[in-house]
């Protein structure tokens, strides 16, 4: 007798809520962007932007300032908190291209509001982490101490670089992707003026945050001001793609018989497997991971580092505003000449970069050291952050831009990952962080030459199609 009502009564409800999703995340709600007196991918920027922003809590230098206390209040050593950031990393880059195909199918917008407020919970879980390992420790006696509190660190480690550093970045970098081309350059360059600093200081202020309210207020205020501000801004301003809203990329198209260079031409969407058999893919995506594996690496140990190259902590931190200076003008100069080059050249500069990067490191006790590190590493930050959002739809197309964005992050999050281990167990076993950086001098060098050779597909596509196109 109540089984009809109770049928009709769930189609009822199921039926209404696919309304209010249907009306929730129309490209319409809560505004149109074609009715915008200017053209909406700027919009894109600014929300990708602002949403980069919010992804330095997981970060490597949204952890640098934790990093000590977390080995005090856990009680970890610092091998012990390398592994645990490195498994946390790895699993979450594991998970990455699964993400990547999924953001292809539901799109930027909805991924970067599940990642903003997924960042808040975690980010809560993480100022509680030592009171959960506690509490553990009462249930589970025989396991530890040492035990449970690496497993709930790597746990938060984990959820923390998939939510923040994975997917709200994957998200914003493709949101601006997937909006420009021809301006697609000038788009990330101006993104980065903003990002750029916004890294380079967050370590001071995140570090004035624990100084003076302590270690856990500090992760609560981050939290609820992701959750406040950045989810809303999410779902209000992203865009899927601007066709959605019958626009185009740059707001206007461009006509087939302007002359445009040959790599700024689509001529075939390339799926994952086709894009995995490129040469150039693996290039640029070996040259990214290597710079977020130092990066991480060198962002991590900061304090230790510094010690060991007689720098306080306060003058190592101090580096990072003319780093992120000489970055911002590297991200404005590729920015404005990408469309007049071939990205592989802009590679090589980008690779040089980290070699000097490493180089400069190596020898940091010197004045020529530090300015080879700032110089070096400004230049390979600039370049990474402009030609990884540059190179995918370019060279690949947009069609499958999740996929294949996905196994980018992946390989750069797994690197970043496996980057603070390495040189933790050199800096703890061997004693010096020195022999790290002779293993990392050699790999920018070898990418630097593959780099030469690391075209733009479509140049194949075009010579196939025999496609009257410019140079």
């Amino acid at each position: 007798m109540f089984l009809p009502l109770v049928v009709r009564l769930m189609g009822l409800i199921h039926s209404m809520l696919t309304r209010f999703h249907d009306r929730c995340w129309h490209p319409a709600t809560p505004w149109r962007p074609e009715k915008f007196p200017f053209f909406y991918g700027w919009v894109i920027v600014f929300a990708a932007t602002l949403g980069t922003v919010f992804s330095i809590p997981g970060q490597t230098m949204g952890f640098s300032v934790f990093t000590e206390i977390l080995m005090k209040e856990l009680q970890l050593s610092r091998v012990q908190l390398s592994v645990a950031y490195c498994l946390g990393t790895v699993l979450s880059g594991v998970m990455l291209p699964m993400i990547g195909r999924w953001m292809d199918r539901w799109g930027e917008r909805k991924m970067s509001v599940v990642a903003t407020v997924s960042s808040f919970l975690i980010l809560l879980f993480l100022s509680e982490v030592v009171h959960v390992a506690q509490k553990v420790m009462h249930w589970i006696p025989g396991l530890g101490h040492t035990w449970i509190a690496f497993l709930a660190i790597t746990v938060g480690f984990f959820l923390i670089r998939l939510s923040a550093q994975g997917v709200l970045s994957m998200a914003c970098r493709n949101a601006i992707g997937r909006w420009f081309d021809r301006n697609r350059g000038w788009a990330f360059s101006l993104s980065s003026l903003v990002v750029s600093f916004s890294f380079a200081v967050a370590p001071r202020w995140m570090n004035l945050l624990v100084e003076s309210y302590g270690y856990q207020v500090a992760w609560q205020f981050i939290a609820l001001a992701t959750l406040v501000i950045m989810a809303p801004i999410a779902w209000a301003c992203f865009r899927d793609a601007p066709e959605q809203s019958g626009l185009c990329m740059d707001g206007r198209l461009f006509s087939e018989t302007k002359a445009v260079p040959m790599d700024m031409w689509i001529h075939q969407d390339m799926n994952l497997a086709q894009t995995l058999r490129s040469f150039s893919f693996w290039v640029f995506n070996l040259s990214f991971a290597f710079y977020a594996m130092f990066a991480t690496a060198f962002t991590f140990h900061i304090v230790s580092m510094g010690n060991e190259f007689g720098f306080e902590p306060e003058a190592m931190i101090r580096l990072f505003l003319p780093m992120a200076t000489v970055s911002v003008l590297t991200n404005l100069c590729f920015g404005w000449i990408n469309p007049k080059v071939r990205l592989k050249g802009l590679l090589f500069v980008m690779n040089l970069g980290a070699l000097a990067g490493v180089s400069g490191l190596y020898a940091l006790n010197s004045e020529s050291g530090v300015l080879a590190y700032v110089v070096g590493n400004g230049v390979a930050g600039g370049g990474f952050v402009c030609l990884s959002g540059i190179v995918w739809p370019r060279f690949f197309g947009r069609a499958h831009l999740g996929a294949i964005s996905g196994v980018n992050m992946s390989t750069m999050v797994i690197a970043s990952g496996l980057g603070p281990l390495i040189f933790g167990f050199s800096g703890q076993v061997l004693a010096s962080y020195r022999p790290a950086l002779l293993f990392s001098a050699v790999l920018p060098l070898f990418l630097a030459v593959g780099s030469l050779w690391a075209d733009n597909p479509q140049r194949r596509w075009a010579r196939a199609q025999a496609t009257p196109t410019l140079d």
